[in-house]
């Protein structure tokens, strides 16, 4: 053995790359910091800006020799303010008219505020409220005239061009895809990325309608930031890789207060789904402009971890913020001190609770995660090992939250890169003829180089028969390294 064992993060990071972060040399120090994958946010990244990214991201993990993931965020139907001639200060209590334009571009007239949603007035009503810039300034409809909405303002700001606008409690009309959504998703899917998020997911009809248009083998993550799709979360997890705890967004369109009881929810069921759970949105935002987290972001991130999150996110804190490194490091110290708090991966009561909730124990696969990971802590092995093609039986194991690292051994190179957001997983590509023998001969020389166990330390392996079946893990075994 060599050294003392490596200590490895469970949860994992998610850096938004854009102007502070897109440069080879902060981008790699990101990665050093513990940058798990990368956030391509289509609402901001021109096609040559995405690419490039993309294309330092493969570059970086080569040399780093372990993967990053690339997700692609897809704009979704967000409705906007259109462009306006200047900066609009708003004064509480006066009144002003929205004008509902056809093309986002157009100026409004008569010094009405262009909305960037043509269907804006028949979808309103007195009493209506129209928040914009994430409900920093904050309308009530008081009349509705054709396509003009006239609301008098119950605070002050200043409005700026396509600063969002968002309708709590509306369900619109609006398709789940633009057309814009629709150029990008092509584009990202012809750069190779390895996730797709999908804004304002409303049901999960709108999942299945994007399902059509990417390949098999690239993970759909659902945002929830509606109202209506925390009402269908159940039915959105059904056909969800993942999810997003989209906090901007949902905590304009919900009540503040109800914000973290969501959270709990949404990442419970994620979990019990065996989706990965991300949460997102102003985790470490003082960092855009500070060196150090405030005491509350702190808490927040660890709270997230304390509720199961498999992923925490970055968004303007390592887009364009002054201090992107900074962040992320911050981000993997409090994961790495709240992992390490005795009694967060020691209560064996937890072992197999995300299964027995959610049925998947009386699975075949379920059956032999349990028994694995149960035999794992009984004999005190270093690690769990699995043989995967798609990344499911990883992810089935994650679920659980062992004790241990999951060492996951996998010859689809796609897979090996959605395997960096798996909780306690430790992706291993295999580049040698598929087999028992040499995926496991692969996951012991990875134990010995990386000092996570000493010949004749005994582990469990789990695996699929046939290998080449996604989805079929039906073998389990004890191995002596």
């Amino acid at each position: 053995m060599r050294g003392q064992p490596a200590v490895i993060r469970r949860a994992k990071i998610i850096c938004t790359i854009g102007p502070a972060s897109r440069d080879p040399e902060t981008f790699r120090r990101l990665v050093d910091a513990g940058m798990d994958a990368v956030r391509v946010n289509f609402s901001h990244s021109s096609h040559e800006d995405a690419a490039r990214t993309i294309a330092l991201a493969r570059e970086v993990a080569r040399d780093v020799g372990r993967p990053l993931a690339v997700l692609a965020d897809l704009q979704g139907p967000k409705i906007r303010v259109g462009v306006l001639p200047g900066p609009l200060d708003i004064a509480r209590g006066e009144v002003y008219v929205f004008e509902a334009l056809h093309d986002a571009d157009a100026g409004a007239s008569g010094g009405a505020i262009p909305i960037t949603y043509p269907d804006l007035a028949s979808e309103m009503e007195t009493g209506d409220r129209l928040l914009f810039d994430d409900g920093r300034i904050a309308f009530v409809v008081e009349e509705v005239d054709g396509t003009r909405v006239t609301a008098r303002a119950r605070t002050n700001g200043v409005l700026l061009s396509r600063k969002g606008l968002n309708l709590p409690g509306k369900a619109l009309a609006v398709p789940s895809m633009t057309h814009k959504d629709r150029l990008d998703l092509e584009f990202a899917l012809e750069q190779g990325v390895d996730y797709v998020a999908l804004s304002f997911v409303r049901r999960a009809a709108d999942l299945a309608a994007l399902r059509e248009l990417v390949d098999d083998d690239v993970l759909i993550i659902a945002k929830i930031e509606k109202e209506q799709a925390v009402r269908n979360l159940v039915e959105i997890l059904s056909l969800a890789d993942g999810v997003m705890v989209a906090r901007g967004d949902l905590g304009v369109e919900l009540d503040f207060e109800e914000v973290p009881i969501v959270q709990k929810r949404v990442l419970r069921l994620s979990q019990e789904s065996i989706s990965i759970g991300i949460t997102a949105t102003q985790m470490l935002e003082s960092m855009t402009f500070t060196s150090r987290p405030t005491r509350a972001e702190v808490s927040d991130v660890a709270n997230a971890l304390l509720d199961g999150t498999d992923v925490v996110m970055l968004s303007g804190e390592t887009a364009m913020g002054e201090y992107p490194v900074e962040a992320v490091q911050a981000m993997d110290r409090v994961a790495r001190r709240i992992e390490s708090e005795s009694g967060f991966l020691e209560d064996p009561s937890d072992v197999g609770v995300p299964l027995v909730r959610s049925g998947v124990h009386r699975t075949v696969p379920g059956a032999i995660a349990g028994a694995a990971v149960e035999a794992t802590h009984r004999l005190g092995a270093p690690f769990l090992i699995t043989l995967t093609t798609s990344g499911f039986t990883a992810r089935l194991l994650a679920a659980q939250r062992p004790r241990v690292p999951i060492l996951a051994v996998t010859d689809k190179e796609r897979t090996y890169r959605q395997l960096a957001l798996a909780w306690g997983v430790v992706p291993i590509f295999h580049d040698e003829p598929v087999s028992y023998d040499t995926m496991l001969a692969r996951a012991r020389r990875y134990a010995f180089e990386h000092g996570l166990a000493e010949p004749g330390r005994q582990c469990v392996v789990t695996a699929g028969m046939p290998f080449d079946v996604p989805g079929t893990t039906n073998y389990m075994r004890v191995e002596t390294l």
